[in-house]
């Protein structure tokens, strides 16, 4: 804080009364039928104002570990940083492997803010103690099927998992199955693509362990393995793919498709499928954020989340990524199916943490090497 003094300097009266008089003697010697009236002006008096100015601390800065695409979310934290003033830095990576570069670092992490594609991530890393409980009134802000069942993490966007089909191969009412399951009979045989690599492919997988069991979620791997699947490195090259025709399924999260459509128009011949028999194929998962407890920057993590819950971070996800926003009252896009109307799975997010017995899995069937 600074103060700055300034005097504010007034003539005096006499020169007011004596300016006074002077002109009115040259106007009476002009016209001598005017009565000189003389008026005494009262003069304040002079004071003293002393201004305080405040001066503010800098904004400061954020430490932000991403396993959310840069692509995706890079706009709104740009937002975020110019509106705020705040300096953030974000590292970016697979969710699975953020979780895992977190918890070696462990207290000496620089991070603030885990943001995390999909709760598997946010799970590892909550069981390993290192997210702080989140206030109440942030977590108010978000269904609490969306949101850790411990308070400490909090999704702020919504992605389900679909089939994505080619419209010119598959008629997806009389050719795809109910669930996940059949698609290991043979007749899918070189006509299915996965990213199992993809940290949304391997919450997905997390959930078939905790619904289905080991044993079956094991035994559906293989059957898809067995049917020759095309590998990708991630969901946007199956989609195109899906599209092209080199396959005619996929396995993917539903707002990809959104932006192939938006940038090449409603021609694009793939489309987006809801699993009707619900289960693991149908999960609605969610992009979470939790504040790293040992984070040297509380405040500026905590306006971090408070952002992402807002209504111009949740219009954000609704209009230009074509995710769900999870926030009540924001409106989705109107190319996408409401929430409400997906089909029902009871799967709780927080359950979904055994994020290295997936990838064990994964890799002991040859999925991953």
């Amino acid at each position: 804080m600074y103060r700055v003094g300034f005097q504010n300097t007034v003539s005096s009266t006499k020169m007011i009364l004596y300016s006074l008089i002077v002109s009115s003697l040259f106007v009476v010697s002009c016209q001598p039928e005017v009565v000189e009236v003389v008026k005494e002006v009262p003069v304040e008096k002079v004071v003293e104002v002393e201004k305080v100015v405040e001066v503010g601390s800098a904004p400061g800065s954020l430490v932000v570990y991403s396993g959310r695409s840069e692509s995706l979310v890079q706009p709104i934290i740009d937002q975020f940083a110019a509106a705020s003033g705040i300096e953030v830095e974000v590292k970016y990576g697979k969710t699975a492997e953020m979780a895992a570069v977190l918890m070696e670092e462990g207290n000496n992490s620089p991070a603030d803010v885990f943001w995390a594609q999909d709760p598997g991530g946010l799970g590892a890393v909550a069981e390993a103690g290192m997210f702080a409980d989140l206030p109440a009134d942030v977590l108010a802000n978000v269904d609490s099927k969306f949101q850790s069942k411990n308070g400490n993490w909090v999704g702020v966007s919504g992605r389900a998992r679909v089939i994505v089909y080619n419209t010119a191969t598959i008629d997806p009412e009389k050719d795809l199955p109910s669930d996940l399951w059949g698609f290991v009979e043979p007749e899918w045989k070189g006509r299915l693509g996965w990213a199992p690599t993809n940290g949304s492919f391997q919450a997905m997988v997390t959930a078939l362990r905790s619904t289905w069991g080991e044993d079956k979620t094991k035994e559906w791997l293989q059957g898809i393995m067995a049917n020759d699947v095309g590998v990708y490195p991630k969901n946007t090259p199956q989609v195109a793919a899906a599209a092209a025709g080199e396959i005619d399924v996929g396995f993917v999260n539903h707002y990809y498709l959104h932006r192939f459509i938006a940038s090449e128009g409603e021609s694009f011949k793939a489309r987006n499928y809801f699993l009707p028999g619900g289960g693991p194929g149908s999960l609605v998962m969610v992009a979470g954020v939790g504040r790293i407890d040992t984070g040297a920057n509380e405040d500026n993590a905590m306006k971090f989340i408070n952002f992402l819950l807002s209504p111009v971070a949740q219009q954000y996800f609704a209009g230009q990524t074509y995710e769900y926003p999870l926030v009540e009252g924001v409106k989705i896009h109107r190319e996408l199916t409401p929430i409400a109307e997906l089909p029902k799975i009871d799967i709780d997010l927080s359950d979904l943490v055994d994020l290295q017995g997936t990838v064990d899995l994964l890799t002991e069937v040859g999925a991953l090497e």
